[in-house]
Formats: structure tokens, C-alpha cells, sequence
């Protein structure tokens, strides 16, 4: 059986034996996604069996039935042949699983213990609510920026009743989290914007917009960027403004950024401002329930604050609800640049590239992508005789190029190609 050799990942755990350190990660998966508890195998991922398999599948399901509070849904499936037995448990609905008192979660191949914050999310999720309904002791709050907007963009004047129908008051006439959010002036933090020079040591300019609405940080930071990435060019008589990143696509990754973020952490969204891309770095993984694939093909989206997005989709900042990785996709799909996103546990990043990629070129690098631009799949040796200049300035050129993520690589050896 040692012939085949397993590996742990972040949905599967082996066990050896029903010592009852499973149990952590029997709360982990009911907590934070379905999972599998493989007994019978050793930590080196090595199948060894285990014995009276019935037997063990009934001390399975006592000891979690005693252990973990709320019951979980579960799941043991035998392999004979192999001597194992599958305990598959299920992400449950009434969170948060505990384990003598403490829930957990997985780390990549461990299981740790949640802190306060994730424990408080599990609760609210469990209780089926969201972060901005959770009332606030804030009694005294204003809304004159979103009184403005209201009576611009839809024609109504700013009540109760209309706090009320946007979900801002609650049933005992008290704030929220989302009224503190798009309050004038609270105690959160918001946007940071860094304007970098050719490289990221050269920093020209940082801004904080902190403690004030997310609607007057919305707008802030749109004007910021469009300073930056527009500019109006003189063609004979008429003037024309150029943007050097579509500004549709800006608005839907920051409105996004905004919408989708986390708010009981206090952190930044972080933008990020170079001669050839913007990045924008919103706190917050994906929520519980979406794949990064599903999240990238825009196929699925569950919205973390909705009071926030809904009211983002009456001002007009959002076209519609969960569109817009394929709107920024779409804004792009003449160009020859495309966007990127990252998606990390605890946070999210949209990398926009600018349309004019040569701002952050130096003159060899030109050199070498004006040839490549064309369409060419060219070899070292090929570059070498377009530009003049020998191998190891075309291979450090090149090296540069890639690090820029401008150009990519097919090929091994004499096979090398370089291409756009």
C-alpha cells in the first residue's frame, strides 16, 4: 500500500488513527467548506489501512456527535479495498461550529484556531446577517454628502423613512454599520492612494481618504485617477481627451473594491498608481461560497454588504450586481492589453494596464517592442540584429521586459521565442 502517496490540501486532512485532534478539523470544514478526513493514511501521505472499519466508523460518529456543538452534516464512506474510510463533512448553515469552545478553520494543509474577528463573521453568518446591519452605538451620525446624492441622482429628499427603506435604521429606530459607513464623518478608515515614479521606490505622492463617507471617497479617488490618466490632446483645431485607462473600468474595479470589502477590519483599500497600470487592492477574500474560478468568470457573486451595493446601483456607480469582472473584461476587449486579477485569501486585486504601455519603457526596451508589437515571435539572436545590440543586452532588456509582465516566453534553448 506505501506505493501510493497521497498530499494533504486545504479540503483534505489524513489521519492515521481516531485520536481526536480530527475533530478540529471536522469544525474547520463545517465552518469555513466542505471537506474530507481521511483515515487511514499517514502524515506522509502513505495509504496504510486501518482495522474493524464498521467499528471505527461507529467511534467516528460518536465522537463528533459529542464533541462538536451544533451537530454537523456528515458523511462516512468505506474503501474496502484500501482499508480507509472518507469522513466527507459538510459546510453547514449554523455557524459557528465549536470544538470544546473554540471554532477552527484551515490554513492551507493545518487547522488553527479563528480569531475574534473570523468568530464574529461565523455568528453572523450564522444568524443569516450581514456586517452592515449589526447596530452601532454611533447616535449622532450625518448624511448631508448622501442627501446631496439622493436628491442629484434620483430626485428625493433624505428622511427617516427613506434611512429606513435604504436599510440604514433598524426596527428600534437605532443606526447600523452601514449608516456609520456612509455617515460624513466616522471613525473608519477608507481609500490610500500611492502615485509611484518609474519605479515602486520612487514614491511622488501618497493620499488618505479616511473617516468620511464612501460615497465622498468614491468621488475623491475618481477625480485623483482621472487627473492622472487623462489628458486633452490639441489635433488641429479640436480637442480630444485621451485616457490612458479606461475610466468605465476604473469606476466598476473601484465602486467593486468598495462594495465587496471588508468593514470590520480597519484597512485601507489600496490603490496603487504607476506610469503603465493602476492596482487596486480591496481587504477581503472571497466570500464563503464562491471558487476563485467562479469569481473570475463572473459566473456567480454573492454580495458581502448589500445595503452598500444596492443603494452603489441607484447612484449609477454599478451597472448591475455581480457583472463586473466582465464589464472590465468587456472595456478592454479591443485593446492590446488586458487586465488581471489576483485573488488572495484576505484580499482581492485588479491590476488595470494602461492602454499606452511605452510610459514606463526605457529607450532599449522600446527598441525591442516596437519589433515585437508587429506580431513577430522573435529569438535573441533575431532581436539582436533588429536593435544592434549584443546578447547580453538583449537577454537584460528582455529580463526587464519580463518583469514588467510585457513580454512571455514558448520554448527551451536554441527553441527560445520572445513574444507580446
Amino acid at each position: 500500500m506505501r506505493s501510493i502517496k497521497l498530499k494533504e490540501t486545504k479540503t483534505l486532512k489524513f489521519k492515521v488513527d481516531l485520536s481526536n485532534s480530527f475533530l478540529k478539523t471536522v469544525s474547520a470544514f463545517a465552518n469555513f467548506g466542505t471537506g474530507v478526513v481521511k483515515f487511514g493514511v499517514d502524515n506522509d501521505g502513505f495509504i496504510i489501512g486501518i482495522d474493524d472499519l464498521e467499528k471505527k466508523c461507529l467511534d467516528i460518529a460518536n465522537k463528533i456527535n459529542d464533541s462538536i456543538s451544533p451537530n454537523p452534516n456528515y458523511k462516512l464512506e468505506i474503501d474496502y479495498k484500501n482499508k480507509t474510510i472518507d469522513l466527507i463533512v459538510y459546510e453547514g448553515l449554523n455557524k459557528p461550529y465549536f470544538y470544546k469552545s473554540k471554532a477552527y478553520k484551515r490554513n492551507d494543509s493545518s487547522t488553527i484556531e479563528v480569531d475574534i474577528i473570523e468568530l464574529q463573521r461565523l455568528i453572523l453568518e450564522g444568524r443569516n446577517m450581514f456586517y452592515e446591519e449589526v447596530e452601532t452605538i454611533e447616535e449622532d451620525l450625518s448624511f448631508e454628502i448622501l442627501k446631496d446624492k439622493l436628491k442629484k441622482e434620483i430626485g428625493v429628499d433624505l428622511s427617516k423613512d427613506i434611512l429606513k427603506t435604504l436599510g440604514l435604521i433598524n426596527d428600534n429606530n437605532k443606526y447600523n454599520n452601514g449608516a456609520k459607513i456612509l455617515s460624513d464623518s466616522n471613525c473608519l478608515l477608507g481609500i490610500e492612494i500611492i502615485k509611484f515614479g518609474n519605479n515602486i521606490n520612487e514614491i511622488k505622492e501618497r493620499i488618505a481618504i479616511s473617516n468620511c463617507s464612501i460615497l465622498k471617497q468614491y468621488d475623491l479617488t475618481y477625480e485623483i485617477f482621472k487627473k492622472n490618466y487623462s489628458y486633452e490632446l490639441i489635433d488641429g483645431q479640436a480637442r480630444k481627451t485621451i485616457n490612458l485607462i479606461p475610466l468605465n473600468a476604473f469606476r466598476e474595479a473601484l465602486a467593486n473594491a468598495i462594495i465587496h470589502r471588508v468593514y470590520d477590519e480597519n484597512i485601507n483599500i489600496r490603490i496603487m498608481m504607476f506610469l503603465d497600470k493602476v492596482i487596486i487592492t480591496s481587504p477581503g477574500g472571497l466570500p464563503s461560497g464562491i471558487s476563485k474560478e467562479e469569481y473570475l468568470d463572473g459566473k456567480i457573486s454573492k454580495l458581502r454588504n448589500p445595503m452598500i451595493a444596492n443603494i452603489f446601483y441607484r447612484f449609477k456607480y454599478i451597472e448591475k450586481f455581480g457583472t463586473g469582472i466582465l464589464r472590465i473584461k468587456d472595456l478592454y476587449k479591443e485593446l492590446n492589453v488586458k487586465p488581471d486579477f489576483k485573488v488572495y485569501e484576505n484580499s482581492i486585486s485588479v491590476i488595470l494596464p494602461s492602454i499606452n504601455m511605452k510610459l514606463s519603457l526605457t529607450e532599449d526596451e522600446k527598441k525591442i517592442m516596437d519589433h515585437l508589437n508587429e506580431g513577430y515571435r522573435a529569438s535573441s539572436k533575431d532581436l539582436s540584429n533588429v536593435t544592434g545590440f549584443n546578447k547580453d543586452k538583449v537577454l537584460r532588456t528582455i529580463k526587464g521586459l519580463k518583469e514588467k509582465d510585457y513580454i512571455k516566453i514558448s520554448g527551451v534553448g536554441k527553441a527560445t521565442k520572445y513574444y507580446v
